[in-house]
């Protein structure tokens, strides 16, 4: 994520594959794409370094998780380390080898709720000065995500029934 001039450089970095200077949003959801954890570090930052504090806190949160699925770039000790330390399975969701485009089934759950929050224009580029409040955007923003979608659920579901009575 591209972060504003007005984030100190403490708390930026520069990603050499992406080739963006700001941060990296690292989350972890649920099968439905709902957000369980997010971690904002500094684009530097690689993921397997950023995901030791981030297992740690979601196998805090949530005592009965027994299984991340985790692109790529989580591969290596990182699964020994998961496996030992914190008694869960981290299954590494490999690109498929074919030369065109595949959706991979559990890689598109998170990037989908990317997708969703990114809908949320104060996302779309990183202006908070500590990362401590960009998770706390992230967070708002899926709340209010996952409200409008109760909302409308209730408002259906009381609809349906007036109209059936």
């Amino acid at each position: 994520m591209r972060a504003a001039s007005s984030v100190p450089v403490v708390s930026r970095g520069y990603d050499g594959g992406k080739k963006v200077a700001g941060r990296k949003r690292h989350v972890i959801t649920d099968c439905l794409g709902l957000l369980l954890l997010v971690a904002v570090t500094a684009a530097d930052v690689g993921d397997r370094e950023a995901a030791v504090p981030l297992l740690q806190r979601v196998r805090a949160a949530h005592r009965s998780l027994r299984l991340i699925w985790a692109d790529a770039g989580y591969t290596g000790m990182l699964t020994d380390w998961a496996r030992e330390k914190l008694h869960l399975v981290l299954e590494i969701v490999k690109r498929s080898d074919e030369p065109r485009f595949v959706v991979l089934p559990r890689r598109s759950v998170v990037e989908r709720s990317l997708s969703w929050l990114m809908r949320s224009r104060q996302l779309v580029r990183d202006d908070e000065t500590l990362p401590a409040t960009s998770e706390s955007m992230i967070l708002w923003s899926m709340t209010m995500l996952m409200c409008r979608r109760l909302a409308r659920r209730t408002h259906t579901t009381t609809t349906s029934m007036s109209l059936a009575a």
